[in-house]
């Protein structure tokens, strides 16, 4: 199906590089939906790190240039293709994925990543649970297998992944610790699931945690920041406990030996390696969190498209992160 406007604003980028290499080009075409796929109209779209890392080239993926970066918009169908018969245009909808790229003014994605946006959630809150929510639900089910009664320290839990990940640790009956390093990032950890919350900027941090738990330990820590944290997160485990590692930015030196006397477990997070299979049952998890009324998205910081430049400049050296970073279109 054709659509009116054949021409859209979209985000290109033709080099890998920094955030300069995303140049807002405004004579776009606009997609056509084609067999199991649809256009949605793109109302907001969120900005994940890891975009940032695609877009500098030193991501394991790297995609064909030129390239619109963006996975997680919130919009309205606008088009649909032969096959895809779950939507109509008009309905609301939110994605994990698109195949068009989602800084634009429109995005084609395939129907089995694209799912209904209730009434009750805006297109930002839409925008903001991809991969936040979908990477946190992987994290805490599927990779540390977590078990309700078990304590969990979301290490870095004020940005989208880390909230999101208190959300779902609270509403599946964990105790949630988390930190943040502002004020500000705190008391939106504690408004969002976490039972206590601790202040990663302070020198002894890691000492009141351990005061905080006792001997017992923490049975599973999910990490944004492995090349900074991952050796102190080792100290805190419990016997079996795991690290779950969702975030890094370098390399780090640990002690084997930590692992060995507490059996504990080391475990990589990646939503590319994700089935769609699992993709399927992740969303049933959430919806039903969206419909209970515990999933609810905290929006941060928020950008036009013209300015999002400063948006992949921010998300890695902005200092702490609260709630969900968006590009409004």
């Amino acid at each position: 199906m054709a659509t009116r406007q054949t021409l859209m604003r979209a985000v290109r980028v033709f080099e890998f590089g920094g955030p300069e290499v995303l140049k807002l080009q405004l004579d776009v075409a606009v997609p056509i939906p084609k067999d199991n796929q649809v256009l949605i109209k793109v109302h907001a779209c969120g900005v994940n790190p890891v975009e940032t890392y695609i877009r500098s080239g030193t991501y394991s993926r790297k995609p064909l240039l030129p390239y619109t970066p963006g996975s997680d918009v919130a919009g309205v169908i606008e088009a649909v293709g032969d096959n895809a018969s779950a939507f109509k245009k008009g309905d609301r909808v939110f994605t994990s994925s698109t195949i068009s790229g989602g800084y634009a003014e429109y995005a084609l994605a395939a129907d089995h990543t694209v799912y209904k946006l209730p009434e009750k959630l805006d297109f930002k809150q839409g925008a903001a649970i991809g991969i936040p929510y979908f990477t946190a639900y992987r994290a805490l089910i599927h990779s540390a297998r977590v078990k309700a009664g078990e304590s969990v320290l979301v290490h870095g839990a004020s940005g989208g992944v880390g909230l999101a990940a208190c959300q779902i640790a609270r509403a599946y009956g964990l105790k949630v610790l988390g930190t943040a390093g502002t004020e500000e990032g705190q008391k939106v950890v504690l408004q969002n699931g976490a039972h206590e919350v601790f202040n990663h900027r302070e020198v002894n941090y890691i000492d009141k945690i351990k005061t905080y738990v006792g001997e017992k330990g923490i049975d599973v820590i999910i990490e944004m920041l492995a090349n900074v944290n991952l050796s102190k997160d080792l100290s805190l485990l419990s016997q079996g406990g795991r690290v779950i590692v969702v975030g890094n930015r370098g390399t780090i030196e640990i002690n084997p030996r930590d692992i060995m006397i507490k059996e504990s477990s080391i475990i990589g997070v990646t939503l590319f390696a994700t089935t769609k299979e699992e993709f399927q049952q992740y969303a049933a998890a959430l919806q039903a969190g969206m419909e209970i009324g515990w999933l609810k998205p905290v929006i941060g910081s928020q950008y036009p498209l013209e300015k999002v430049a400063q948006a992949h400049e921010n998300i890695i050296h902005g200092s702490g992160a609260t709630g969900k970073m968006i590009l409004l279109l």
